[in-house]
């Protein structure tokens, strides 16, 4: 008979096997995981901080470039994070390879950890490099570590889940393009990763009070540059808020084999 404490020894193999196939999956082709959006968000610094941003002027106090660096650190946390779970949980389900990790005593928690662990691990990487080529174009005083480095956490552990969920769903290559397509990519741009929400008409600024985005750009933005243009505590709630119900959501799909079972 298993005890509890070889159970946990076995779960806890588990996820460090899983969290380290799934971050030698992305470093392994780094230049397709990781260049590419160190080269897309260098485009984004040079095309809207270095010419477009003297057009525009200060922003809330800052240069244009410092204030949409943040943004921009933000934008390739969400889509690295994301995508990294949506393409390597479908791709398990495709390949018919997670049938072996469903049979194994794997708890479903485990796998959901393994593979929320790993978009976790690539986006926080994908962010630090951003940061690094921020950091040739503009300075990044960090105002507030434990706030930035939390929320940056906390957005990427909420994208992952919502990639793992996608991934469910997923019946063929072109359902996963489909959320970050038509839902993530305008929530993301229309997040206030390139204005201020004092920018916009109130009737817009109240509309824009709906996406989710908006906190997590403005809570790492007030991390980074001490300014936001909603509450703190109101962002943590949402993500905290977020990421509990949808893990609970991702866990009862797996638990029901739902979009796993022939």
């Amino acid at each position: 008979m298993i005890t509890p404490s070889e159970r946990l020894r076995t779960a806890a193999v588990s996820l460090a096997t899983l969290v380290r196939k799934e971050t030698h999956r992305y470093l392994r082709i780094w230049m397709q995981t990781l260049l590419p959006p160190a080269i897309t968000m260098t485009l984004y610094f040079v095309i809207f901080g270095g010419l477009i941003g003297p057009r525009i002027g200060p922003m809330e106090g800052y240069s244009y470039m410092e204030f949409i660096a943040p943004g921009i650190i933000m934008l390739a946390v969400i889509t690295n994070s994301y995508g990294n779970v949506v393409s390597s949980f479908f791709g398990a389900k495709f390949q018919r390879h997670i049938e072996e990790l469903l049979v194994s005593p794997t708890p479903n928690i485990v796998i959901l950890l393994g593979y929320v662990a790993g978009g976790v691990g690539r986006g926080l990487l994908t962010g630090a490099i951003v940061t690094g080529v921020a950091l040739f174009f503009t300075r990044l005083p960090v105002e507030h570590p434990v706030i930035t480095i939390s929320v940056v956490v906390l957005t990427a552990t909420l994208f992952s889940i919502g990639g793992f969920i996608n991934a469910i769903y997923a019946k063929k290559f072109d359902d996963i393009a489909i959320i970050p397509t038509f839902i993530l990519t305008p929530l993301t741009y229309l997040g206030g990763v390139f204005y201020s929400l004092s920018l916009l008409p109130e009737f817009w600024q109240t509309v824009s009070l709906a996406n989710p985005i908006l906190y997590m750009v403005n809570a790492f933005r007030y991390g980074v540059l001490g300014t936001a243009d909603i509450h703190i505590a109101v962002a943590y709630a949402m993500m905290l808020g977020f990421i509990v119900l949808f893990g609970m959501f991702a866990l009862y799909l797996l638990n029901r084999g739902t979009g796993l079972r022939a």
